[in-house]
């Protein structure tokens, strides 16, 4: 490998890529757009699982403190309470599943709506129940208390949203990329130079490399200035993770790009790979309570190792030591992804 081919080709791709300031400018605004809007819908307010329909009352959420209800039910946590001017606009919100539970305001007896097919009103059911019987005679048990600092649902979040956009852009960056020059001539014209194929695609991976790693670290910090995350580990462990995330997701990309044709089948083919990813590796939702075959076949995806990591590192203070099979994992997969990409490469 002689070094100096594949300087000139990382700096071609990288120029490439500024000087197109339509996709240079959507890296940054994409994920900025996601985080703010989950930012604005989740952040800064406390967890909400269950919405409580109340009538009458003020339209719109409602504090628990003013409300005629009873006091347990007024004290549940993770719940929120909307208003409503009518009973028929209640139940329809209720049998549209916008609301989880109805109930009328006033003193005793209290008169409440669920809806038959509402997992969640079913649940709520139980609360209100048990908020109506009195302390005595309330079966006794025993609590435990794990004690944990509180995660915002934003929290959890951010780094999937960061993983997914860096697997859009290391897959279309690099797969779609190559197959486009493929197609149009630039591969063949390449062919007839010095240059070798694990130069040429060495040069492509280092170069979407440092352009996910520069559009991580702005991303990163512009949005925490906005909404202060919470990070219970070590930056510099959670940047060395991403960095070998995002390596292993370029090398994939390599091998989607190394004997495709069409731009059109490239796109399926990408399709195909990254939108199971991007649902079985967790970025937007926990698997747990998932079939077990389900939660062993997301851990064959770099973004689900990437993630794990991520997570550990950012939510319970993790350090390198801890995320070490997450780590071995990525460097096997990127190694494998690299020589297969190498092995099957075709300039025509």
């Amino acid at each position: 490998m002689h070094i100096k081919r594949i300087w000139v080709m990382f700096k071609a791709r990288n120029f490439e890529f500024f000087r197109d300031k339509a996709s240079f400018g959507w890296n940054f605004l994409f994920p900025f757009l996601l985080v703010a809007g989950f930012g604005i819908l989740f952040g800064g307010r406390e967890y909400v699982e269950y919405k409580i329909g109340v009538f009458p009352a003020p339209t719109g959420a409602l504090t628990a403190a003013d409300l005629e209800i009873p006091e347990g039910l007024r004290n549940t946590r993770f719940v929120q309470f909307v208003g409503f001017a009518s009973r028929d606009e209640a139940l329809i919100k209720l049998r549209h599943h916008k609301i989880d539970f109805v109930i009328q305001a006033g003193p005793a007896p209290h008169q409440y709506w669920i809806s038959d097919s509402s997992h969640k009103g079913y649940l709520v059911e139980k609360i209100f129940q048990a908020s109506l019987m009195p302390p005595q005679m309330q079966p006794a048990a025993r609590k435990g208390q794990v004690p944990s600092a509180p995660i915002r649902y934003i929290d959890w979040l951010f780094p999937g949203i960061l993983a997914m956009n860096m697997m859009f852009s290391a897959l279309w960056g690099v797969g779609y990329v190559v197959v486009r020059y493929r197609k149009n001539g630039t591969l063949r014209r390449l062919k007839a130079t010095p240059l070798t194929a694990l130069e040429y695609l060495t040069a492509q991976m280092l170069s979407r490399l440092f352009l996910l790693m520069f559009t991580l670290a702005v991303v990163w910090f512009g949005c925490d200035l906005i909404f202060e995350f919470n990070v219970a580990g070590s930056l510099a462990d959670i940047f060395l993770m991403f960095f070998l995330g995002s390596l292993s997701l370029a090398a994939l990309g390599l091998v989607l790009a190394a004997r495709g044709v069409s731009e059109e089948f490239t796109t399926g083919t990408l399709n195909f790979i990254s939108w199971p990813m991007m649902f079985l590796s967790e970025v937007w939702f926990s698997l747990e309570g998932a079939p077990q075959w389900v939660k062993q076949m997301s851990q064959i995806f770099p973004l689900t190792q990437l993630l794990q990591g991520v997570r550990k590192i950012t939510n319970d203070g993790a350090t390198l030591a801890g995320v070490l099979p997450e780590i071995g994992l990525l460097v096997a997969m990127t190694i494998f992804f690299l020589a297969a990409g190498a092995y099957l490469f075709s300039w025509d």
